[in-house]
């Protein structure tokens, strides 16, 4: 059954990684699906911390498709450090994190069809970080709080707006063991099919009562508190 058959999504940072298989897993299920990155491929190659690639890009999927049913924000912002990350690098993360994403569901609102669905990638880092993540971090923070705002201002227009945070993925679909594996309560890290699910399911109608929400796909890890000596993790000292 193809539940996206004859739909129009829309999948930034598509062309590797959680971004990849999000486009792979809704082709399968039958829709059409156009993306923008900045490394090869064969939609739409171009940076989009600027504007004018954002208002080409959407100018191309307008003119060729007429409308968009499903917008992914999934482009990654730089992660750097208080200590190295300059003036422009910070700025650089927010236009990819924040910006772009708010730029084209503003350049798009004329042209969700009825029931459009945005769903946001944030991450597990919009509630904890690691030192020398400044970058990172704001720029998911900053997606997470757009979503509900836009839910808001586009729920009247028939449009949902939600943003997923995902926890430990490895884009390789490595398995892990022991410590790694262990710290989460589900017992192993992510892959990319656990992001992909959930963005299918969002974008879907079995979550047309699910608006402006952030779910946290992280296995657990974000929920569990580890002291030295718990599950397998020793402090070096």
């Amino acid at each position: 059954m193809v539940h996206f058959a004859k739909k129009i999504v829309v999948v930034t940072g598509g062309a590797h990684g959680i971004g990849a298989t999000i486009v792979e897993e809704f082709e399968k299920e039958g829709a059409t699906v156009i993306c923008v990155d900045v490394r090869p491929n064969a939609c739409f190659v171009g940076d989009i911390s600027k504007k004018d690639v954002l208002e080409k890009f959407a100018k191309v999927v307008v003119e060729k498709h007429g409308h968009v049913d499903v917008l992914v924000n999934n482009a990654i912002p730089l992660m750097k450090g208080i200590d190295e990350c300059s003036y422009e690098d910070f700025s650089y993360a927010l236009a990819v994190g924040v910006t772009a994403p708010f730029y084209l569901a503003k350049l798009f609102a004329p042209y969700f069809a009825p029931g459009a669905s945005i769903i946001n990638i944030s991450s597990s880092r919009d509630r904890m970080s690691q030192p020398q993540t400044e970058s990172y971090t704001a720029a998911k923070g900053g997606i997470a709080a757009l979503t509900h705002a836009l839910s808001v201002s586009l729920g009247p227009r028939g449009v949902r707006v939600n943003s997923i945070s995902p926890g430990w993925i490895d884009t390789d679909f490595k398995e892990y063991r022991g410590p790694d594996a262990e710290q989460h309560p589900a017992g192993r890290v992510g892959n990319p099919l656990d992001i992909a699910n959930m963005v299918l399911y969002l974008a879907s109608e079995k979550a047309s009562f699910i608006t402006g929400e952030n779910i946290c796909v992280d296995g657990g890890m974000t929920r569990q508190m580890i002291y030295h000596n718990d599950c397998n993790w020793v402090l070096n000292q």
